[in-house]
Order: structure tokens, then sequence, then C-alpha cells
């Protein structure tokens, strides 16, 4: 098994300016705190998939709206045997009472009528032509009162919440509104990303080669984005060069620009200066966290009625921008959508975790009911591990031992 990656300098690093790297726990919550909700507007369920509530979602009906039957079988009112009567009871009419003594057929989801006690399931009953009656199999069940009926609100009644404001519009969730009454939803705006990637060396198609590498976060950082809440509005290559880097974030009208690369300090690494050159404020400028240390989030000025925008720089190394996705984007992303954030997830450590000297380690794991165990291949530049996870393990300084418990984030399934 390939050893995991921890070749790296006890000295926690400091960002441009030589002020000191902000933890992990207060990246995040910068990251959270920089914005607001987006507005809310009412959407059509089906337009709403995908969003959060901006309101409390509450019944408008009881559920079930009146008794229905839940088996197909006969309705019966009163103890057994019965007289038969010739109508069937389907779903979607509104019967007649039923008269004491008597039962009718019935299917499944039918509204009960007046009178019915209780319902005889099919395979419980059996007729007899010759006197019109029905009456229970042998050794079958009975129809004891409340026999197979779902009861009118038995799931909720009229008013009652059903799901707080923050939660997001699943398919489960579109079903429940329609079924409650809702012909239409109150949701946050998904907010708008724009990606910028950078890198002359990157390759879209074709095998790597000459001190070129292909392009792995084109790929893998939009659905990501979108699992988070986003909708990636744009996805663009951008030269390793100064002016286009800074025309590039000054054109864009995303509530967030999501770069990878530049971040730190080397010959082509252009964005503190793009980002000088746009007048923003850095709100976080490197985090003690490995990998993804270089990571940065700033805030760009509104122009005239174009409102304040946010720009999220991530590592161009694989394992290290997603360290910066969990860190920054996911936060600021979810504060963006209205979303209520996730609670800490806890896994035991099936195995040592090992973690950096000083920061915080992010290292991908896999769960199981034993716990967590630590994938090989999680260097900052190699995807291998990440690809079989399913948590990134947030590790104190020095790591976690076998059998104590982590925090773990769930990895978005795009």
């Amino acid at each position: 098994m390939t050893p995991h990656h921890t070749t790296v300098p006890a000295r926690r690093s400091a960002p441009r300016g030589g002020r000191p790297a902000a933890t992990w726990e207060q990246a995040r919550a910068t990251a959270r705190d920089a914005v607001q909700p987006l507005p809310a507007a009412a959407l059509a369920p089906a337009q709403a998939l995908g969003h959060a509530l901006a309101a409390p979602l509450a019944a408008r009906t009881d559920l079930p709206p009146f008794d229905t039957s839940a088996m197909d079988g006969w309705a019966v009112a009163g103890p057994g045997p019965w007289r038969l009567e010739d109508r069937t009871l389907l779903a979607g009419t509104r019967p007649a009472p039923l008269r004491p003594g008597a039962a009718a057929p019935i299917a499944t989801g039918a509204r009960l009528p007046a009178g019915a006690t209780a319902v005889l399931r099919r395979e419980h009953g059996a007729t007899d032509p010759a006197t019109g009656t029905l009456h229970v199999r042998s050794a079958a069940p009975g129809a004891a009162p409340g026999t197979d009926i779902r009861v009118q609100g038995h799931e909720c009644r009229t008013g009652d919440p059903l799901l707080p404001a923050g939660a997001t519009v699943t398919p489960a969730v579109l079903g429940l509104a329609a079924a409650a009454g809702h012909d239409r939803l109150r949701v946050h705006r998904r907010p708008t990303v724009e990606l910028l990637v950078l890198g002359d060396e990157l390759l879209t198609f074709g095998l790597p080669g000459d001190g070129r590498v292909r392009d792995a976060l084109g790929p893998l950082l939009p659905p990501w984005l979108h699992a988070l809440g986003a909708e990636v509005t744009g996805h663009h290559r951008v030269p390793d060069a100064a002016a286009p880097l800074t025309e590039a974030v000054r054109r864009s009208s995303a509530d967030v620009v999501v770069t990878t690369g530049s971040t730190a300090a080397g010959p082509v690494d252009f964005l503190h200066r793009a980002l000088r050159a746009n007048g923003a404020e850095l709100l976080v400028d490197s985090v003690a966290v490995r990998p993804g240390h270089p990571m940065l989030l700033a805030a760009l000025p509104g122009t005239g009625s174009r409102p304040a925008r946010h720009l999220v720089g991530l590592p161009g190394n694989p394992l290290a921008a997603v360290a910066g996705l969990v860190t920054l984007a996911a936060p600021l992303l979810g504060r963006l959508g209205g979303r209520t954030p996730d609670g800490p997830h806890r896994a035991r450590a099936a195995a040592a975790l090992p973690g950096h000297p000083a920061d915080t380690r992010l290292v991908p794991v896999r769960r199981a009911e034993n716990g967590v165990t630590p994938l090989p291949y999680d260097g900052p530049a190699m995807l291998r591990g990440l690809a079989r996870a399913d948590h990134l393990a947030v590790l104190p300084p020095g790591g976690a031992t076998e059998g104590e418990y982590v925090t773990v984030l769930p990895l978005p399934t795009g």
C-alpha cells in the first residue's frame, strides 16, 4: 500500500503579507458569515427542485384528506357476515353511506363510505353468490373496527409544519408538497457560479506529454458545485497572465467566481494582483489546512447596478482544490442558497489516521460499519484516493488514533 502523504513541513505556513493563516474552523465560519441568503421567489415545484425552502412548508390539507382504504377488499359496516351491495367503491369518487351489516367491494385508495367500520382484505374474505353475502375465510383475521383504514389526518393535519425553512427541495419533498396541496414553493434563488480554470499547461483531451497535463478540475468541479446548490453559468479557460485574469474577474456577473490555481506566490500566480486591480477585500488569505493551504476568499465590490460578489480561489492541485471547495465554497454557497447547514458528522477511526504536525489535515476515507478507513494516494496532486472516498476526515494536528472519533465531511455525489 502506498504510504499516506505526510511529508509536509512542521512549521505552519503564513500567507502573503506575513499574517497567520486562518484555522480551518475560522475559514469555514468566515465563508458562511460573509453573505446573507439570496432573495426568495415562489416557483412551480418542478422549478424549485434543488433550491432551499425560504419558509417552512406547512400542510394545506389533512393527509390523508379523508378516510381511505389501505387494501383491495370490501368496506364493511359492523361485524360479519355482511350483505353485499351491488356497487364497487373506486378512488376518485364520493360514495354514498354504507348501511349497517352491509359490505361493498373497495379499491386501494378509495374513499371510505360513511358507516364503514373496517376493510376486509380480499384474501381474507369469501363471497356466497347464492345468498349474496360476504364472510371471513376460515383461520383468516377478521375485520375489527379500524382494520386497514388510512384514517383522515393520520400523517398530518392542516397547518402542521412539515419541513423547516432551509431544507433542500428533493424529489421526495416535491411529492410531499404536492400531496399537502402546494402549487408553488417559496425558495431561495440558487447562487450562480462562474468557473475560471487557470493553467497554460492544461490539456482538455488526449494524453499528457511535453510538460503538459490533463485538466482534472474542469470535469470535477461543475457537478460538485451543482451538488452544493450552485447554478454554474460559465466555465472558461484563462491564460496564465495578469491582464486576462483581471478582466475575467471584472467581467463576471456571477454571485461567486471560482478560480483554480494562481493562489500562491509563484512566477505565474497572478490572482492576488487581479484581486487588487478589482478592488477586492481579502477575507481569507491562506488556511492552516493540508492539503490546500493557499486557498483564499475575497469580496468583490459592487459597481453601479451590479451587486457585490465573492471569489473563491482554489489551489491548482486536484485534492488541494477539493479541500478548498469543502472549506470555503461549500459554506459560502450554502448560506447564499439559504440552506440549513448539516450538523457535524462524527465517525470512529477504523485505523490510525496520520495528521499534520501543526495544521488540520483533510484525508479521503471510506465509511464502513466499523468506522472510517484512510485511503492511499492522498497527496495534494492525487485523485486516486478521492475517487474511492465517500467522506473527508477532518484531522486535528497530530491526527487520530484507531478507535478515536473524528469529524467527517460527506463528499458531494454530483
